[in-house]
């Protein structure tokens, strides 16, 4: 990612996930039969990415809130993440 505006590449990022999360599940229609373990499989990476860049944004906006620098908020792993809703 470019350094220019990492909030602005982060949220680029997001929305091409959204994007592809909606294009798996109108694939998927209802109950998901029109996925193919492959198309399951990418449907929760593409989730877990989801969940982890949504974080960074968090911890980005909440360290310029704070008066500390947002670009020392780091990407966190998946089990990390996926933890907080469990």
């Amino acid at each position: 990612m470019s350094t220019a505006d990492p909030d602005r590449n982060v949220t680029d990022h997001i929305e091409a996930l959204i994007a592809e999360e909606h294009r798996l599940l109108d694939a998927a229609g209802h109950g998901g039969e029109g996925l193919d373990a492959t198309g399951h499989q990418r449907l929760e990476e593409v989730r877990v990415e989801l969940d982890r860049l949504w974080d960074l944004i968090r911890q980005r906006r909440a360290r310029r809130s704070a008066g500390l620098d947002p670009d020392q908020a780091s990407e966190r792993d998946a089990s990390t993440v996926e933890g907080y809703l469990g």
